[in-house]
């Protein structure tokens, strides 16, 4: 496999009162390129931290990862990522939030103006361009947030729990757009979520977490097609691994844990 992003036996840990918290103990993964990767796992397992790790956010106690083979020692513009909290500029428009990070690069004024065109279109916010935030739904916000990682073209995206505050139409909408954008241009995609439904309609993989230590627990292919549709959804297979993906992760044994 061609790995995109790769964590080498990496743990994090914090000191304590009395004593240390391990947020992760040696976890190692690889995540190919062109690969959507969701991760999963009970509360406190640390996957917003191994995130943290590949968007150079939150540095190992040991291990290292590494993006395209080299080590991450910070963030980087080839690394866009997106939190449940949309971070847009409130007295910016859309297109001047897209146009935020480009104009941080050495583009020229039509270069910068093109590519956030490009991606505001991908998201569909063409319409709602010159609009400030507190005119937009929540799930439009979300959209323009992705929209201005796309528009740096990241070759990786990093999303930690991107849907978790939308209501549950908009939350399906919002996936069926992402899938139809990564079909398009086939970015690395690390999607962190709480929802089971959401890692399997999404990922070609499921990584399960465990806690207590955080470390690996299962790793579960998802054999569905893309294109995913509702009638995937509702198809015996995707019950088949949304079940196996459930209980991996709320019935986990105190066993050895398995990859």
């Amino acid at each position: 496999m061609n790995a995109k992003i790769s964590f080498r036996n990496v743990s994090k840990s914090y000191p304590l009162k009395n004593g240390t918290f391990t947020a992760l103990d040696e976890v190692s993964l690889d995540i190919a390129d062109r690969e959507f990767v969701t991760v999963v796992g009970p509360s406190g397992c640390g996957k917003s931290t191994l995130m943290g790790m590949a968007a150079g956010l939150v540095e190992p106690t040991s291990g290292e990862t590494l993006v395209n083979g080299e080590p991450v020692t910070g963030p980087g513009p080839e690394r866009g990522v997106i939190f449940q909290q949309y971070a847009l500029f409130p007295w910016l428009t859309v297109r001047k939030n897209v146009e935020f990070g480009l104009r941080l690069t050495d583009l020229s004024a039509p270069e910068v103006r093109s590519r956030a065109a490009r991606a505001i279109d991908l998201v569909g916010l063409t319409d709602f361009a010159d609009v400030l935030p507190k005119a937009l739904s929540g799930g439009m916000k979300q959209r323009c947030a992705i929209a201005r990682a796309y528009a740096v073209d990241p070759q990786v995206l990093l999303m930690d729990e991107p849907f978790g505050a939308l209501d549950a139409l908009t939350r399906v909408q919002l996936q069926d757009q992402l899938l139809d954008t990564w079909s398009k241009d086939q970015r690395t995609v690390m999607f962190i979520t709480h929802d089971v439904d959401e890692a399997v309609y999404l990922a070609s993989r499921v990584i399960v977490m465990a806690a207590r230590p955080g470390r690996l627990f299962k790793i579960i292919d998802v054999d569905l097609a893309y294109p995913r549709t509702e009638d995937i959804r509702l198809s015996p297979e995707f019950g088949r691994i949304r079940n196996e993906v459930w209980h991996s992760v709320y019935h986990q044994a105190s066993a050895v844990p398995t990859a």
